[in-house]
């Protein structure tokens, strides 16, 4: 997987092939884990599903790219505006989403976004799907 960095212009296309998905997908995300895992969606709580889904191409501000055998996987960081106005970075602001690609002629398609899963000190997990901007943008396949 390359290094992250600011998306070019291939990837800023592939964006705009998925953003209506992508904000589809994400309310969908949140109504589902709020009935199972509130916790994964706690930063953005206070959030209408429109603040949710604000984002554009604009907040489009990391991008990693990996070639496999089947295309081209991309891994992006997403700001969440109405997340993001005032925070630092330590400040829950951004989803982390995964695209796929069969090549650089092909449309890109939605495949995910990152939960991740902590555990503490006495075995109990907790959700969040909300990064901050000091997140490392890593592989990830659900």
């Amino acid at each position: 997987m390359g290094v992250a960095h600011k998306p070019k212009e291939a990837s800023i296309k592939a964006f705009g092939e998925i953003e209506h998905e992508l904000k589809q997908k994400l309310v969908h995300l949140r109504r589902d884990h709020d009935k199972h895992e509130p916790q994964s969606f706690a930063a953005a709580r206070q959030l209408s599903d429109e603040q949710l889904s604000s984002f554009s191409a604009d907040d489009f501000v990391l991008v990693r790219v990996a070639t496999t055998a089947y295309g081209l996987v991309l891994f992006g960081k997403l700001r969440i505006p109405a997340l993001a106005s005032g925070g630092d970075s330590k400040t829950p602001a951004y989803v982390h989403f995964r695209a796929f690609s069969a090549g650089p002629d092909q449309p890109a398609l939605f495949h995910s976004f990152q939960t991740a899963d902590l555990e503490d000190a006495q075995g109990n997990k907790t959700f969040h799907s909300i990064f901050t901007a000091d997140d490392s943008l890593v592989w990830f396949n659900a």
